[in-house]
C-alpha cells in the first residue's frame, strides 16, 4: 500500500479562490477585510512566516498592515499598538507573530486582542467557545487539518483519533475539533508511556510535537490517515515533519507531506478567519 497524498497546496488554492469571491462581495458593500500583523524582533523563521502571510493576503484582496518592531520593544508599547488596532474599524483581524521576546508576556498580549479580531483563535474567549461548541474563531492549524479531512471525505464519527501534542495552539484545539466531529480522541504527549501502543490503534494520527521522524511505519495502523503538523530540519537542512514520511507512506492510507501539507492550510485558514471577521463586522449594526 502506498498512501494517497493530501495536497495542502492544491486545496489551499481552491479555498483561496472561494475567499476571493467573498472579498469581492464585501468590497461591493464598501468593506475591504483588513489584517494587522505585528512582528517583534528579528527571528528569521518569523520573518518568513510573516512575509508569506502578507503575500497571501494580497492574493485574495485582504488589506494587510505590517508593523515591525525591534526586540527591545516594551510590552506596554506593544499593548498600545494592539489597543489602537482594536479601535480601528478598518482592521478586522490582528495577528501578533509568535514567539515574542522573553521580556514580553505572550499570553497577556494575546488576551489584549479583541476576541472579535482574534483571527489566530488564541484568545481565551475563542478557546472557551471551542471547548463548549459555540461559534468563535478556530486556531488556524487545527482548522486547516479538519478541512483536509473534510476534503478527502473521511468520516470521523466513531473513529479513533490520536493527537500527539498538547499545546494550546495545535494539540488541545485539535482534540476539541475531532471530538466535535464525533471521533474518539486520545491525546499523547512527552509523558505518555509507550506512544506506539496508542498510535497503532488510531484511525487518524495528528503529529504536532516538533520532533523529527517521531512517527515511524511500525507505529501506524495500515490504512490510517496521518496528518503531519511538524516543521523541523533534517541533517542536511531540508524541511521535514514529525513523521518518517518515506516509511509511513508505505503503510498509511492518506498522508500529508512536509512541506506542502498543513503549512499552506494554516495560512489559508488565517485568511478565512479574517474574511469571516469582516463579514461579522459588516453584519453588526452601527452604534
Amino acid at each position: 500500500m502506498t498512501a494517497q497524498l493530501i495536497d495542502g497546496v492544491a486545496l489551499s488554492r481552491r479555498l483561496r479562490e472561494a475567499l476571493r469571491v467573498r472579498v469581492s462581495t464585501l468590497s461591493a458593500r464598501h468593506t475591504q477585510p483588513g489584517l494587522a500583523v505585528i512582528l517583534v524582533g528579528d527571528n528569521p523563521a518569523s520573518q518568513v512566516y510573516v512575509r508569506n502571510k502578507v503575500k497571501a493576503c494580497e492574493e485574495v484582496g485582504i488589506r494587510s498592515v505590517l508593523e515591525t518592531h525591534p526586540a527591545s520593544l516594551t510590552e506596554a508599547a506593544l499593548l498600545q499598538r494592539i489597543a489602537a488596532f482594536n479601535a480601528d474599524p478598518a482592521i478586522h483581524g490582528i495577528l501578533v507573530q509568535l514567539p515574542l521576546p522573553p521580556h514580553i508576556d505572550a499570553q497577556r498580549v494575546i488576551e489584549a486582542i479583541a476576541p472579535e479580531k482574534d483571527v489566530d483563535g488564541f484568545h481565551v474567549a475563542n478557546a472557551g467557545a471551542l471547548m463548549v461548541g459555540r461559534p468563535g474563531f478556530q486556531p488556524c492549524t487545527p482548522y486547516g487539518c479538519m478541512k483536509m479531512l473534510e476534503h478527502i471525505g473521511y468520516p470521523l464519527r466513531g473513529k479513533h483519533a490520536v493527537v500527539i501534542g498538547r499545546s494550546n495552539i495545535v494539540g488541545k484545539p485539535m482534540a476539541m475539533l475531532l471530538l466535535q466531529a464525533n471521533a474518539t480522541v486520545t491525546i499523547c504527549h512527552s509523558a505518555t508511556t509507550d506512544l506506539a501502543h496508542h498510535t497503532r490503534q488510531a484511525d487518524v494520527i495528528v503529529a504536532a510535537v516538533g520532533r523529527r521522524a517521531l512517527v515511524t511505519a511500525d507505529m501506524v495502523k495500515p490504512g490510517a490517515v496521518v496528518i503531519d503538523v511538524g516543521m523541523n530540519r533534517d541533517d542536511t537542512g531540508k524541511l521535514c515533519g514529525d513523521v518518517d514520511f518515506e516509511g509511513v507512506r508505505q503503510v498509511a492510507g492518506w498522508i500529508t507531506p512536509v512541506p506542502g501539507g498543513v503549512g499552506p492550510m494554516t495560512i489559508t485558514m488565517l485568511l478565512t478567519n479574517t474574511v469571516e471577521a469582516a463579514e461579522r463586522a459588516g453584519a453588526t449594526p452601527a452604534r
